[in-house]
């Protein structure tokens, strides 16, 4: 959306159910064009109907990825009939780093998750060695993450690239932005109206805020554990499980993230490199385990709960560097006249590199 309100046609493509979500996050459903790449899931081994992880068991996920090699030639039909329309091909293509055969067609790739977490990917399994390197023969790379927030990642980054590479994050829906109560995609399973009145009733920086995804699993001893922690803490708590896989757990267990500190739990992909850098280079948060094979206690979280909600010690420090990395966020989006945050001013320069000479 920032690329088109500088007067560029930007055209997402994925498949077809991918595209509703996309669709339904839309404040106008002219604002951007939408591209649908045919795809059937049950041609590839997978359930129906499943074009994305979010209801499917860890176990497909390399199912899934190998899948993605299909949409090349859907997406190589699309790009001609660009070019046949428009008179010219796109300026360029952008690509998440996963999908490193669209530089076949190229140019830019793009990873979701930050610098630090990026380089994790660069020697692990089978499947992204050869799209990382299909990736490097892009033109440039575009980061989800914040300039002020990861220099050091970055500046790895680059130097192991050897390609620019630009910061564009923090990318958000515009609503989370706006402070809009429009939501895309599905409906939460309890009122956000009655999940405010009990919140408003908790003192704040009282309650703990724990999500879940549904790409991993940790065991039931697991989950026990966790569930006794959190009643010797006496803290209130809201646990968001996503359905329909209600022990299907991804990623960190964290404690909320707009301005306040974190618990982490890794279990898969880079996710133990970037609970690190939020440990021991932004001092935000304490990690609680890691893996789904580790013994857990109550007593353990208790522990990392009261450490990390004390109003006062490594608490309160971490409160207020999580606050400081909130305002680098919101800094990160601002334009207003001449003065523009690190997100705008790296669009501007993806947007001259790409109509520079040499790009063309």
């Amino acid at each position: 959306m920032a690329a088109e309100k500088k007067g560029h046609i930007v055209m997402p493509a994925n498949t077809p159910l991918n595209i509703q979500y996309l669709r339904s996050a839309l404040s106008s459903p002219n604002e951007i064009h939408l591209a649908e790449l045919p795809f059937n899931s049950t041609q590839h081994g997978l359930p129906s109907n499943i074009e994305n992880t979010e209801k499917l068991p860890f176990t497909h996920i390399a199912k899934l990825f190998l899948s993605t090699l299909s949409l090349e030639a859907p997406l190589c039909s699309l790009i001609s009939q660009i070019t046949e329309q428009e008179g010219h091909p796109p300026l360029c293509v952008i690509s998440d780093v996963f999908l490193g055969w669209v530089n076949n067609i190229r140019n830019l790739s793009f990873t979701t998750c930050g610098a630090h977490g990026t380089l994790a990917y660069v020697s692990i399994w089978e499947f992204f060695i050869p799209q990382t390197a299909l990736s490097m023969k892009s033109d440039g790379w575009i980061c989800n993450t914040v300039e002020e927030i990861e220099p050091l990642g970055l500046h790895l980054l680059r130097n192991y690239l050897q390609l620019p590479v630009w910061p564009v994050g923090p990318l958000l829906p515009p609503a989370s932005l706006s402070g809009s109560k429009h939501r895309a995609g599905k409906e939460p399973g309890i009122a956000l109206e009655a999940c405010m009145e009990w919140l408003d009733l908790k003192d704040e920086n009282y309650v703990l805020y724990i999500s879940f995804g549904s790409q991993n699993t940790i065991r039931a001893s697991q989950m026990m554990a966790l569930a006794e922690g959190l009643e010797e803490s006496g803290r209130s708590f809201i646990w968001v499980i996503w359905p329909p896989f209600g022990f299907d757990i991804n990623g960190e267990f964290i404690a909320e993230c707009c301005g306040v500190p974190m618990i982490g739990w890794p279990l898969a992909a880079e996710q133990a490199y970037n609970v690190k850098m939020l440990v021991e280079e932004m001092g935000v948060a304490v990690e609680l385990t890691r893996t789904v094979e580790t013994v857990i206690s109550g007593e353990q979280v208790k522990k990392v709960i009261e450490i990390v909600m004390e109003q006062e010690g490594k608490g309160k420090e971490m409160k207020e560097k999580a606050n400081e990395i909130a305002a680098h966020l919101r800094e990160a989006i601002t334009e207003k006249g001449k003065e523009k945050g690190s997100l705008v001013r790296a669009m501007d320069d993806l947007v001259r590199a790409i109509l520079s000479p040499k790009a063309k």
